[in-house]
């Protein structure tokens, strides 16, 4: 039963007041996927090099040519997921996104189209060199465990390597990382190869769009411009997502986790409730979106290179960097989530978008003739990509919202660096709810 929210409730408190465990949003079994094991032998070079020949679509399995491709939507405010050069069906959900953001037939397949308008975020370096820091290798664990009573004994949910960190940091698969690094170990003072992502989107979402059945999360600010587009993990069919229109109510960083054998299910012989401390290998990552519909919200994942092969318990699960972006967008009690009805898509509850005209031609990143030197990227963040036109439009349009637009003026409210993350009681039966137009 819903618990009425008083209006002068802070987001912290919120979150806290609500009497049950997040475990109901941890992931369940892998569901079975083709393993992407049979790697090509992919330099950075070739990245940087990889063409398309105008027919045919993205090689199968592993090529430097889908990694380039990848690249370019994250740098589009499409994000592929990881970085990993595999074409499979987040990189095919991704080009559809993409297709939708520019006017396109959506068939997920890489056409001249396509490739053209990927070229305006081609204007900078795709790979460049890092240099391992001291700060890369503090707060690492040996391991996480299965068990919740033994990740309760933690201190932290934190990275178990400088590689996994790094590979959340440059939104690549922790594999990849080290497949461009091979021979290299990855300890301070070592020089790697990486990829280079784009930095966080600055915007304000005012409505959030989930399609369990492309697997993907659309996000638009008030004028009904799509700012982002994610992928995502959305429920399962024994624990479905709920339906309808909801608001976002609160957003928590590093949330703690609790698990309630009592509200939630069993595992092994866990008998009392337990509390998980934060960090990005928690059940839900290091980012919790809070929703109006209880115990359900948005929030991050410890296995971002598994979001098309786990299911969740009626949650929206999307890599850390993702959910950390979208979670800076939001405006509590303002943003509206719409959760698609089956059989219905993004583009039919969405505004149409003209076809985009092609762009001129773009300056490659990396000229014909001998390769120059890697870009090298300071410790901490990667270098920011220089914005596309119509990104840079976009960014723009968001420091000055529309008028009208009900997100605007709105702050974020500053919360803890470590929020409790709410509990939550098994999925309720789906109610009857308002149209997306309105929120719960």
């Amino acid at each position: 039963m819903p618990r009425p929210a008083p209006p002068s409730l802070s987001p912290v408190r919120l979150l806290r007041s609500r009497p049950a465990a997040l475990a109901l949003c941890a992931v369940l079994a892998a569901a079975p996927a083709g393993a992407q094991d049979k790697r090509a032998d992919i330099a950075p070079a070739d990245i940087e090099a990889a063409q398309f020949s105008g027919t045919g679509e993205l090689p199968p399995g592993q090529s430097a040519l889908t990694a380039k491709v990848q690249i370019l939507l994250d740098r589009s405010a499409v994000s592929p997921g990881v970085v990993d050069g595999f074409r499979g069906g987040m990189s095919e959900s991704a080009i559809r996104a993409f297709e939708r953001m520019h006017g396109l037939p959506q068939d997920g397949h890489l056409d001249p189209q396509v490739w053209a308008l990927l070229q305006q975020f081609a204007n900078a370096p795709l790979t460049a060199t890092y240099t391992v820091t001291a700060d890369d290798a503090r707060g690492l664990v040996d391991s996480i465990p299965t068990d919740y009573a033994e990740k309760a004994a933690m201190s932290s949910m934190g990275y178990t390597s400088i590689a996994e960190k790094l590979a959340e940091r440059f939104h690549m698969d922790e594999k990849f990382l080290l497949q461009l690094n091979k021979g290299t170990r990855i300890v301070p003072g070592a020089t790697i190869n990486v990829t280079v992502p784009a930095k966080p989107i600055k915007a304000q979402v005012a409505r959030i769009v989930v399609d369990k059945a492309s697997g993907r999360v659309a996000a638009y600010d008030g004028a009904g411009t799509m700012v982002a587009d994610y992928p995502a993990t959305v429920g399962s069919a024994a624990t479905p997502s709920p339906h309808g229109s909801h608001l976002v109510e609160a957003v928590a960083l590093d949330p703690t986790y609790t698990y309630n054998p009592r509200i939630n299910f069993k595992q092994g012989e866990n008998d009392k409730v337990l509390t998980i401390p934060p960090g990005p290998n928690a059940p839900v990552g290091n980012v919790w979106i809070d929703l109006s519909e209880p115990t359900y919200g948005i929030h991050g994942t410890p296995t971002p290179s598994k979001l098309f092969v786990n299911e969740s318990h009626g949650c929206v699960r999307l890599t850390n960097w993702d959910a950390r972006e979208l979670a800076g967008m939001v405006r509590p009690g303002v943003t509206i989530v719409d959760f698609l009805a089956p059989g219905v898509a993004i583009a039919d509850v969405t505004r149409p978008v003209p076809p985009a005209a092609l762009p001129d031609a773009v300056t490659p990143a990396v000229p014909a003739g001998p390769r120059p030197a890697p870009r090298r990227l300071p410790a901490g963040m990667p270098v920011p990509v220089p914005a596309a036109p119509a990104d840079a439009a976009r960014q723009a349009g968001a420091a000055q919202p529309a008028a009208g637009n009900p997100a605007s003026g709105m702050a974020v409210p500053a919360l803890p660096a470590q929020a409790a993350a709410p509990a939550l009681a098994p999925p309720q039966p789906a109610a009857s709810l308002p149209p997306p137009a309105a929120a719960k």
